[in-house]
């Protein structure tokens, strides 16, 4: 009967259908991925290394810092520690030698400012674990100063690229690395001036006590070249030059300063006795590029300071010794930082600006 030849036909496409399906569906479980097999091998996750400063650190913060990492699903890191003869940058150098996917500078700003010279313009990442006293960079970037918070921050936040000073003492080579600021005078003698085991004990108010010491010194005829231009003579207590503006306590002492605008901020400090100082620390409160006539700023992209007489000097709050010639220059967005991934409003906002 022609209606029972249809049906049979009807059924016959709709076996064929059904075991077309089956046949596909069989095929796409078993290509399925056991999940198992979904957790990389150890040497196929991603490599940290820690570059860490031994004095400044807790007996626990390895354990710390490993466990944020392997939570993360990156290998234990490697950690390599600094000494007295090489605060830093053979240890970077190892890390990048061994594949380290990201380098985190654990110490303070000295530290951080030996991993960068190493860092510096090889698009390796470096994330911040402050662990000193001051902590200038990781303050002016916003990562927390909680150690494992600030791991997290490395190895899962958003890569920025930072601009780098570069300092020739007195003509000497090769030229020294900072990401804060570098300068001659009352900054540097204050530096120099506070022993480790002061901070160690006091913390940042060392270095306070340390620049009541230092406030009848006296001031320093120094000739300013921003950008090869004419030259500016001054009479002043300290220069500096920074890359970052905001120091301890959140005092603005560079107001216009970024650290990926591709310009150096100085500035000049030349107060007169008690009232002036009082003034300088009326203007660092308010923060604004005015406010006392002994505070001057200028921006540029590179800086000649000449001192009539040796000057104590500091980069990144390292004292270096006295000298009479500070060259600088700044190399435009050469070091890649890992910082806090932004919010999803904020980085709206930045776009639609």
């Amino acid at each position: 009967m022609p209606g029972s030849a249809t049906t049979w036909w009807v059924l016959a496409v709709a076996v064929l259908v059904l075991v077309a399906l089956a046949v596909v569906v069989g095929l796409r479980l078993r290509a399925r991925p056991d999940p198992e097999s979904l957790t990389a091998e150890p040497a196929d996750r991603p490599l940290p290394a820690v570059v860490a400063n031994p004095i400044h650190l807790e007996p626990d913060t390895r354990a710390r810092v490993t466990t944020v990492c392997t939570e993360l699903g990156w290998q234990e890191p490697l950690w390599l520690e600094t000494t007295v003869e090489d605060p830093g940058t053979g240890q970077a150098r190892d890390a990048i030698a061994r594949g380290a996917d990201v380098v985190l500078a654990c110490g303070g700003d000295g530290t951080v400012r030996s991993v960068a010279e190493v860092l510096a313009g090889t698009r390796v990442a470096m994330g911040l674990l402050p662990a000193g006293t001051g902590n200038l960079l990781a303050r002016n970037l916003g990562t927390p100063l909680d150690l494992p918070a600030a791991a997290r921050v490395a190895l899962t936040g958003d890569d920025r690229a930072v601009d780098v000073g570069w300092v020739r003492v007195d003509g000497a080579m090769p030229e020294r690395a900072f990401l804060v600021m570098a300068g001659a005078g009352f900054d540097a003698t204050v530096m120099a001036g506070t022993p480790e085991a002061l901070k160690a004990r006091v913390g940042p108010l060392a270095y306070v006590i340390s620049g009541l010491r230092a406030l009848r010194g006296q001031a320093a005829r120094v000739t300013l070249s921003l950008d090869e231009g004419p030259e500016l003579r001054r009479r002043t207590r300290t220069v500096l030059v920074g890359n970052c503006g905001t120091l301890l306590g959140g005092l603005v002492l560079m107001p216009a300063a970024k650290v990926d605008d591709g310009l150096l901020d100085v500035v000049s400090i030349a107060p007169s006795g008690l009232a002036g100082w009082l003034a300088v620390v009326a203007r660092l409160l308010t923060r604004r590029r005015r406010g006392h006539e002994r505070v001057e700023h200028w921006q540029a992209e590179s800086v000649v300071l000449t001192s009539d007489t040796p000057q104590p000097a500091q980069i990144d709050g390292d004292p270096i010794g006295d000298a009479t010639e500070l060259r600088v220059r700044v190399d435009r967005a050469a070091l890649v930082v890992r910082v806090q991934a932004a919010r999803p409003d904020v980085a709206r906002a930045s776009s639609a600006a």
